[in-house]
């Protein structure tokens, strides 16, 4: 039987997707938070990059108009991209309740009332809860934004439940109620270096960095 050599494949294989990678030795952080500046500038810290956050610029808060924790995010770092000239960094995030059916999710923040006040907050999640179920997951959507408009975004998460009254005072937001799996502090009672290596921006910001920052 004589041999036949294979046919040449007449299409390509899809190249697989690549992300665009952070080069700049400047970024700006899309938040007017304090709590969240600080703990995203440390998690920067080994990166060697000059770190300014909107509100330092007198960028305004844009409105968050999105439905998810990614539009939401991809909103703010566009926003301060395009107003500063510069990569923007935006987290937004928060805590999803199950027995609430995921709120208060994406209005994490309004929950606390015109003040954002996240007594006023917890207080809310814990009296619409009762004697529900408190199984809770902390949500982090990470979007990276350059002037022209172009975005990466990842999500991460942390699972866990929710404990009542309040404990610790070195977190910020719902940190005093939420107690991750597999620990029986609340994130505002670890020490901050613990809760950085686990918790939900921790996990969002792995993904980002072998996205964007690792070669």
């Amino acid at each position: 039987m004589r041999y036949s050599p294979p046919k040449k494949l007449l299409y390509k294989l899809p190249e697989a997707e690549v992300s665009r990678k952070f080069t700049e030795d400047k970024l700006v952080l899309a938040s007017h938070n304090p709590g969240k500046v600080r703990e995203i500038s440390a998690l920067l810290d080994p990166f060697n990059v000059d770190v300014v956050s909107a509100g330092d610029l007198g960028l305004p808060e844009p409105e968050e108009t999105g439905q998810t924790f990614i539009a939401n995010a991809e909103l703010k770092a566009l926003a301060s991209a395009r107003g500063s000239g510069l990569v923007a960094l935006a987290d937004d995030s928060g805590l999803a309740v199950d027995a609430l059916d995921g709120a208060p999710g994406i209005y994490s923040a309004r929950w606390g009332g015109p003040d954002k006040d996240f007594n006023v907050a917890m207080k809310r999640v814990i009296d619409e809860l009762g004697d529900a179920d408190r199984s809770a997951s902390f949500r982090c959507a990470l979007t990276l934004a350059w002037p022209d408009g172009h975005v990466e975004s990842v999500e991460g998460r942390v699972d866990g439940h929710l404990v009542w009254p309040m404990r610790g005072d070195k977190g910020f937001g719902y940190d005093p109620i939420f107690v991750p799996n597999g620990y029986d502090q609340t994130f505002a009672e670890m020490d901050p270096t613990a809760k950085h290596e686990m918790s939900h921006r921790a996990d969002a910001f792995k993904k980002l960095i072998n996205a964007c920052f690792r070669q």
